[in-house]
């Protein structure tokens, strides 16, 4: 079922390409799914050829050969591919949104110039900000240090959980210039594969999200041309904080995209699985389960579509405090409790089906979890609508 988008004040536009991308990830995207899943594989070639459609640098300016689109765009793209390819969904998006947006919005134009046409030309991006011992308190607890050393950083540490990691040409990193300063010391670097000193320790495998490749990243001595910090020497908080609401909202929209494929699913098959001599649609126990699915997947979508209207202008480097900041973290909490309800109603409407590792609805049940975990946990984003309710 594809969303009407002038029913939440969205344009012609926004409609006709969020069509085109839903039947674009129906036609390629959707095939690749028993084999990501059950290979853990990702599909380069697929990545590549989203160049030829204007599926890649969607937010990067025209002048650099993206499409100039707006983040409302970006998140409904997001909602059609994840709909029928959760996985690939993942990376795209850790590229186009993680890596992309943020050097869109804080790099200085040398670094656009030298990077964005990349992305449009099919480089893949990845974000490297949570460590294998600082993930909720990633700034606070981060050990990734960077030293200025005559033209050149050097990076020391360690990255874990890197969404792309393993398959990404150009990284935004995090390390900390001045670790006397805590989260007020730290600076966000442009690595490419390449330098020297970086390397993928592991491919770490992963219960959902099979496919979207995940891996430890190491820096030893890494040397990074001074030319590739971003937004300044240990501003990298307003780097962090000015795309951390807009990850979090554009995860909430590929769980609208998850969510609404479960029950379409389940749909299916409440019409076509018979007992008793009769559908078991049929059953108000089973109705039941489907009203409330139904019910959440259309407050998530009016919340959703809510947030991004409001985040759609956020200022460079806002979005770190105040009310986009709660609010964010309140779509991102009641994202990641909905979406986990309408799996596990889709799976139990499955029986015995929805149980078996090869169907559609247990890869998404496997990768739902992740959604209450990712850009802070729900205990984070419940620590954060409490803290800024109180200031009062």
């Amino acid at each position: 079922m594809q969303p009407i988008l002038k029913n939440f004040g969205f344009s012609d536009e926004h409609q006709s390409l969020f069509d085109m991308a839903f039947r674009y990830a129906e036609d390629k995207l959707y095939p690749l799914v028993p084999k990501m899943d059950d290979d853990d594989w990702f599909p380069a070639d697929a990545y590549q050829a989203m160049r030829e459609v204007g599926l890649l640098g969607v937010t990067i300016p025209e002048q650099y050969g993206g499409a100039g689109l707006d983040f409302i765009s970006q998140a409904l793209i997001a909602e059609a591919l994840t709909y029928w390819n959760h996985a690939f969904s993942a990376s795209w998006g850790a590229s186009e949104n993680l890596c992309i947006n943020n050097i869109v919005r804080n790099a200085n134009e040398a670094q656009k110039a030298k990077y964005l046409p990349r992305f449009v030309e099919g480089a893949i991006g990845a974000l490297g900000l949570t460590e294998p011992g600082a993930g909720s308190d990633a700034l606070g607890s981060m050990a990734t240090t960077a030293k200025r050393v005559g033209d050149e950083y050097i990076l020391n540490g360690r990255k874990m959980f890197i969404t792309n990691g393993p398959v990404a040409d150009i990284l935004l990193i995090y390390a900390k210039t001045n670790p006397e300063a805590g989260a007020h010391g730290i600076s966000a670097f442009i690595v490419e594969k390449e330098f020297e000193g970086f390397s993928v320790a592991q491919k770490l495998d992963k219960m959902g999200w099979r496919g979207s490749p995940t891996g430890e990243l190491v820096f030893e001595d890494c040397r990074v041309p001074a030319e590739n910090l971003v937004g300044g020497e240990n501003a990298g908080v307003a780097v962090v904080m000015s795309g951390l609401n807009i990850e979090r909202t554009l995860l909430c929209s590929s769980s609208i995209g998850m969510a609404q494929r479960a029950l379409d699913l389940s749909l299916d098959y409440a019409r076509d699985r018979k007992q008793f001599g009769k559908s078991i649609g049929q059953f108000q126990l089973v109705q039941g389960m489907i009203a409330d699915m139904y019910t959440d997947i259309e407050t998530l979508r009016a919340t959703s579509y809510q947030m991004l209207k409001e985040l759609n202008e956020l200022e460079r480097g806002g979005g770190g405090r105040g009310p986009v900041h709660l609010r964010t973290a309140m779509n991102a909490l009641y994202a990641g409790r909905a979406i986990m309800r309408v799996l596990d109603n889709a799976v139990q409407i499955h029986g015995g089906m929805g149980f078996m590792r090869e169907t559609e609805v247990n890869r998404l049940y496997r990768s739902g979890k992740i959604l209450e975990i990712g850009a802070g946990t729900n205990q984070v984003r419940q620590g954060i609508i409490a803290q800024e309710l109180l200031k009062g």
